[in-house]
């Protein structure tokens, strides 16, 4: 594989990991629940959204990263995300809004994981 093909691959794995990040604190701003259906679920569409596939594993591990960063990590870089500005999170079409200073500082904390 080459260098500009492997920048790729951890670009993409960046940004669904910071959209199912993004997708985990906004449910849990608007439910008070940590749901597992809603990660698996915004796994499926991201990939799909972005003709991209990924084995069952390396997205139950990408869910799980985004479960502990979304519950603590967050927190602990001083990120909250409230029900009033859930919707500045994502686009019309319910992609990643990047112009929001949130999610920027979302996807450093989702690279640095990586």
């Amino acid at each position: 594989m080459a260098e500009s093909d492997i920048d790729e691959v951890s670009q993409a794995r960046a940004e669904l990991l910071c959209f199912l990040v993004a997708t985990v604190a906004a449910s849990y701003s608007l439910t008070h629940e940590w749901r597992v259906d809603h990660v698996v679920e915004s796994c499926r569409i991201w990939l799909r959204r972005n003709h991209l596939w990924m084995d069952w594993l390396e997205r139950v591990r990408l869910g799980q990263l985004a479960l502990k960063i979304a519950n603590r990590d967050l927190k602990g870089a001083g990120i909250a995300v409230r029900q009033s500005n859930v919707q500045a999170l994502f686009t019309g079409d319910m992609q990643l809004n990047y112009a929001c200073t949130v999610v920027q500082r979302m996807m450093a904390l989702c690279k640095e994981a990586l």
